[in-house]
């Protein structure tokens, strides 16, 4: 491992609040790339006090208990503050939630969320006018609360003084990105590394939203195309062979796909093998050329073409932005 060399600088303060049955699993993702830092970096980089809102201890949606440092608004210090909130989180909100919110923002403190934390931050007034993101299975019902804020499908987002994540190991690759801007990216891999994290996922990687979500469940023969054409991504399915695994015409498939995804099924199966291809030429070092046959095209300039159509850049320099972002 190569050495990370310490800097002196005073260290950055992350606080979280933790409400009752927040999400342990984006807790720890945030928390432990912050010891990490301190532990590579051999300087204590980043501490990481919890808080509550009574300062007695809550239990997370798993059972477990951390005992907090000390209520919140009794907390010195913070240059970030996440609220940290999991399932029943409309259970959660109260006045003295927002009042205490409002209280750090005064104090010119950036303010984010974690998993449904963005729910209170929203309820607060807290992300008028910014870009954020929570878990997928709240998004339609935050755009519907508060169409005041750009709700996203990211996996995080970092919009001027508002830090939110969707939850799960979400937190894990934002916290990456602060480490990154603060510390460096040799820190910020020696990270992921330890880790065991096959790459640091940036803000472009949007959630991975369950099919069932978009078209409901009462739609078997749609899921099971799909499923189809995601397992054959490379020896692509004809459209009449499709209908007929699945037991219905074509014309009965088409019907499905326009009504419910608002698409033909050549152009959704298009966009699948693109989405692929995407993932290929920012996770592996596989050529132009091997990515393209590994998504079922019949040459690399046909390839090329149809991924300048769909994302406005060419493979070539999609894959170059990438590094220049890293290096």
């Amino acid at each position: 491992m190569p050495e990370i060399r310490a800097v002196n600088s005073k260290p950055t303060r992350y606080g979280f609040l933790l409400l009752p049955n927040y999400s342990m699993i984006a807790l720890s993702s945030a928390v432990e790339v912050l010891r990490m830092a301190n532990q590579l970096g051999r300087q204590e980089h980043f501490q990481w006090p919890t808080y509550t809102l009574d300062g007695n201890s809550v239990l997370a949606s798993n059972g477990f208990e951390i005992s907090p440092g000390k209520k919140l608004e009794d907390a010195g210090h913070l240059d970030v503050l996440f609220v940290c909130s999991g399932m029943r989180v409309q259970e959660q909100w109260n006045d003295q939630v927002s009042r205490l919110l409002h209280k750090f923002k005064s104090r010119k403190t950036i303010l984010g969320g974690l998993c449904t934390g963005t729910y209170i931050l929203a309820r607060a007034g807290l992300l008028d006018g910014y870009r954020a993101t929570i878990h997928w299975e709240n998004i339609a019902s935050l755009r519907e609360m508060t169409p005041e804020v750009i709700t996203t499908e990211e996996l995080f987002e970092l919009d001027r003084d508002r830090y939110t994540a969707a939850g799960g190991t979400a937190p894990l690759d934002m916290m990456l990105q602060l480490v990154k801007k603060r510390h460096g990216n040799q820190l910020a891999v020696s990270i992921s590394e330890q880790f065991m994290c096959d790459r640091m996922r940036g803000a472009y990687d949007k959630q991975r939203i369950p099919l069932r979500l978009i078209v409901g469940t009462d739609q078997p023969k749609l899921t099971e195309a799909v499923a189809l054409m995601e397992a054959n991504l490379e020896e692509l399915i004809a459209l009449d062979d499709l209908a007929s695994l699945v037991g219905i015409s074509r014309r009965q498939l088409e019907r499905l796909f326009n009504k419910y995804l608002d698409c033909v099924p050549r152009r959704y199966y298009l966009d699948l093998r693109l989405k692929k291809a995407r993932q290929l030429l920012l996770q592996t070092d596989k050529s132009i050329a091997e990515v393209a046959i590994a998504c079922g095209f019949v040459s690399a300039p046909h390839f090329s073409k149809s991924y300048r159509d769909r994302y406005n850049v060419s493979p070539r320099d999609e894959r170059q932005l990438r590094r220049d972002k890293l290096s």
